[in-house]
């Protein structure tokens, strides 16, 4: 598996994590660790793109 879409699985897990998280009602603290972990991965697939 490549590297960008070994990442693109990642960040779609992520995702989706952080939607349960939110559907479940979880702490905001919570969320919001999933939340940068997300933007983390996100702002490495935007470098690795370019």
């Amino acid at each position: 598996m490549s590297d960008k879409k070994h990442l693109e699985n990642q960040i779609e897990e992520t995702r989706v994590r952080m939607y349960a998280a939110y559907m479940n009602e979880a702490v905001f603290r919570d969320i919001l660790i999933i939340s940068q972990q997300l933007d983390y991965l996100l702002n490495k697939l935007e470098n690795i793109s370019k």
